[in-house]
């Protein structure tokens, strides 16, 4: 996560902005009808409406609450600037890379299921098979034990900052633990095997219910706030923007920890994201691709705002000199977080401590159980979509070895081993973990969509094209050619077309019916 890396992310979205003509602002319209009619079942896939659900269960979670009281308690107001201007560019990069997963998608042989992703796309559209496999074990390593393991400690924190640790236990692993904290984590790992265990199609029918509700609700609450204080709202842009470019915490602060939780939050150029988009099952690839873009839109301009507004509107946050928070010996730039004597609150920016405190002050106690609940189903989505994704590799990297069964099990395993690890260690190592996570994902994503657009003829502008002359034609059933369009590798949707063209061949005509 050094600062050319950021600046990379940053310089992608605007690319893939250019080159789409700013297909997040073209077809906001298109994305809103689609999500809209993209519900209903799918006898292989998913619908579109669960892939986005799934989606926005990876990109809604610990990232929405803990992540955006870290990028203003190390990066000040400012970085609030830096995660929307990411989110902008970002859905033309969720865009990119969600289209290239329904293109190079592939139907699983023993269940059926609809299987994409960067691996995928990197060995199918530019022949690299090597960088799909090294794609791969990345995500294995990155969604089935680094990043799950922010997402239930945020969970346990959560719980802890609202009922206490409890009786003490030594754990053995971990030094002392509440017993609070053990019982919440046992809670979470029953919850997750339950629904692991069932497979895509369980986590996709839990995934449409809790993630719109949670979703909707967190908003509705962080809506509250914002009515109270309706005649600050001028104020607090103000400070937002300004912050942005002369802000407290130095101008790359602000930059870097806006970026970087807005990238965590939102996942776009993660490569994450297009997994479950790829599972979706839809007439057009450019479809899921739009869906997905709009999901970083919900993700940063809907939740990870209304955290921001929660914590900048109650002023419960603290902004940390030195990067480093370090307890009582922290130094601070601003420190707006006091108890009744004035003394400053010392509450690690990496937990979500900024918000139910936020929440509390307006609320009164119920405020931060509603966002311990909040955390909890956001953080819990999270772990399964990332479960998935990790799921989506390893039966990649199982078609060929010939390990299948035993591969999956041992990634169901692993991912209940690392919540529980999660649990139970302090935010800030759980954090850098998953960082590390997210990093290793996203640069071999970005440069290998750079490589496919660079030098494999553009397949998602091609697709981008061929989705709105269709959709100019004003037809009633979008169909998608590869071959006629030049591209090569898309065996899926060359199948799914031999076999309409079948079913329209066998069928009468209308007058001998």
């Amino acid at each position: 996560w050094n600062p050319a890396f950021i600046w990379l992310i940053l310089a992608v979205g605007l690319f893939y902005s250019i080159m789409t003509r700013f297909v997040q602002v073209r077809h906001l319209g298109e994305m809103c009808r689609l999500l809209l009619k993209s519900g209903g079942q799918s006898e292989h896939g998913i619908s579109s409406f669960q892939a986005m659900t799934v989606s926005l269960s990876g990109r809604v979670g610990i990232g929405n609450i803990a992540g955006v009281a870290a990028a203003i308690g190390f990066g000040g107001p400012g970085a609030v600037f830096w995660m929307w201007l990411g989110a902008f560019f970002g859905a033309a990069t969720a865009y990119v890379e969600s289209t290239l997963a329904q293109i190079y998608k592939s139907r699983d042989p023993e269940t059926g299921q609809h299987l994409g992703g960067p691996a995928y796309y990197f060995e199918r559209c530019l022949g690299w098979k090597w960088y799909g496999i090294v794609f791969a074990i990345s995500a294995v390593i990155s969604c089935g034990i680094f990043l799950l393991g922010p997402q239930a400690n945020g969970m346990a924190n959560a719980v802890v900052q609202v009922i206490g640790e409890g009786t003490v236990v030594n754990s053995g692993i971990a030094g002392e633990i509440g017993i609070y904290r053990l019982t919440a984590t046992a809670f979470t790992l029953l919850l997750l095997g339950f629904i692991i265990f069932g497979g895509i199609k369980r986590i996709a029918n839990f995934a449409e219910v809790v993630v719109p509700f949670m979703a909707i609700a967190y908003i509705g609450l962080a809506l509250i706030i914002v009515a109270i204080n309706i005649t600050h709202v001028p104020e607090l842009i103000a400070l937002i923007i300004g912050d942005a470019f002369s802000p407290q915490a130095g101008f790359g602060a602000a930059i870097g920890w806006g970026v970087k939780r807005g990238i965590y939050s939102n996942e776009a150029g993660q490569g994450t994201g297009a997994h479950p988009a790829a599972a979706a099952d839809v007439e057009h690839p450019v479809q899921q691709g739009l869906i997905q873009a709009f999901s970083v839109y919900i993700t940063t301009l809907l939740v990870c705002s209304a955290t921001a507004l929660v914590i900048l509107m109650t002023k419960q946050y603290n902004v940390v000199a030195d990067q480093t928070f370090a307890g009582a010996g922290t130094q601070y730039i601003a420190s707006y977080l006091q108890d009744a004597a004035g003394a400053v609150i010392h509450a690690d920016p990496n937990s979500p401590a900024f918000t139910q405190i936020g929440m509390e002050s307006v609320f009164g106690k119920i405020g931060p159980v509603l966002v311990a609940i909040a955390i909890f189903f956001f953080a819990f989505t999270s772990i399964l979509a990332y479960y998935y994704i990790a799921e989506t590799n390893i039966i990649y990297l199982a078609q060929k070895l010939g390990l299948r069964h035993n591969a999956t099990l041992v990634v169901k395993i692993s991912a209940m081993l690392a919540v529980g690890y999660g649990s139970i260690n302090s935010a800030g190592y759980i954090w850098n973990i998953g960082e590390i996570g997210v990093g290793m994902t996203t640069w071999l994503n970005i440069i290998g969509m750079l490589i496919i657009f660079l030098t494999v003829g553009r397949p998602t502008i091609v697709a981008l094209r061929d989705y709105e002359r269709q959709q100019k034609a004003n037809l009633p059933v979008y169909t998608f050619d590869p071959q006629a369009l030049g591209i090569k590798g898309a065996t899926f949707w060359e199948e799914k077309l031999q076999r309409q063209q079948e079913d329209k061949a066998v069928q009468p005509p209308p007058g001998d019916l």
